[in-house]
């Protein structure tokens, strides 16, 4: 059995639930270290309460996406692949903001959690309890929200992409465990640097399989006779073929499915998925890296 495919969902959901183990983290240490350790179980309860909700709209996404696939109704598998593009499309907005901006606000994490905790304490019981509830609610659920929907951008590979968020989900918790309950000390700022690479990457290669999906939508289209939307017998919307190495690195088999899952890669490749690619891979790239201190703010330098 293959398991490449869980790769990119592990490298996801590592990022984004450490990102989350981090929050929680911070708030139970603040509390023990307030003596307000009788709010841990607002805490745990909102830990609870992000990963129902996460695992909710995942069910909800998946159940219509399956719908669809089993429908008989003629536009049924139009909207599959649109759905499919779309997710494609909000999983990588919400990705790449997440991987900018959480590079850019990491080092004021810990203050701002702090802050929010301290305004939160200073209430009531029951009013710092729903406080601390809904701070870590909130955390949990906007990580797992973008697991979701990238998990529903890769429907099309089975479950052993869920079996990759799993596994990214225990090493997360793991981290927080280390990092928080044993002081081990780990290098936040190299790790986030590496998985943001690697998830820059993966987030490249949803381009291409999104462009995918709307071309496939646009000849399901053209073939149900109303209106033709292709311009080519190749592809509808992509332009003309690049390559087609299907007899010399298939993705279905390795090494091309480990590159597919890393860097995008695709037996055959057309034009708007070449430019997407590399134009999202350097803007993106570039935000990134100077968002890391990387590259200048500014291509020209300032005098003094």
């Amino acid at each position: 059995m293959d398991f490449s495919s869980a790769l990119p969902t592990f490298v996801v959901t590592l990022r984004e639930g450490t990102e989350a183990s981090l929050v929680v983290g911070i708030v139970l240490a603040y509390l023990k270290k307030a003596g307000q350790s009788r709010f841990n179980a607002w805490v745990f309860a909102g830990i609870a309460a992000g990963l129902a909700g996460s695992l909710l709209v995942g069910l909800l996404f998946n159940g219509l996406l399956v719908a669809l696939d089993s429908s008989d109704q003629a536009y049924a598998p139009i909207w599959k692949q649109l759905l499919e593009g779309g997710f494609g499309l909000v999983a990588i907005g919400l990705l790449s903001w997440m991987l900018v901006w959480m590079t850019q606000q990491a080092r004021q994490l810990k203050s701002e959690v702090e802050s929010s905790i301290a305004s939160t304490l200073q209430q009531g019981d029951a009013a710092a309890g729903w406080g601390l509830f809904g701070l870590v609610t909130v955390a949990v659920l906007r990580e797992g929200f973008e697991t979701v929907v990238f998990l529903a951008a890769q429907f099309q590979q089975g479950w052993i992409p869920a079996l990759g968020a799993v596994a990214g989900l225990v090493g997360a918790t793991l981290i927080g465990f280390l990092l928080f309950q044993l002081g081990v000390k780990i290098n936040l700022r190299q790790f986030f640097q590496v998985m943001g690479l690697l998830l820059l990457l993966i987030v490249s290669g949803l381009v291409v399989s999104a462009l995918r999906h709307f071309d496939q939508a646009a000849r399901l289209y053209s073939d149900l006779g109303e209106t033709s939307l292709c311009f080519s017998a190749d592809s509808c919307i992509l332009g003309s073929q690049v390559w087609d190495l299907t007899k010399v690195l298939p993705d279905r088999q390795f090494p091309g499915i480990l590159l597919k899952a890393f860097f995008g890669y695709t037996q055959k490749l057309y034009l708007a998925q070449a430019v997407g690619y590399v134009g999202f891979l350097l803007s993106v790239g570039w935000l990134y890296l100077r968002s890391l201190g990387l590259l200048p703010a500014s291509g020209v330098k300032q005098q003094a």
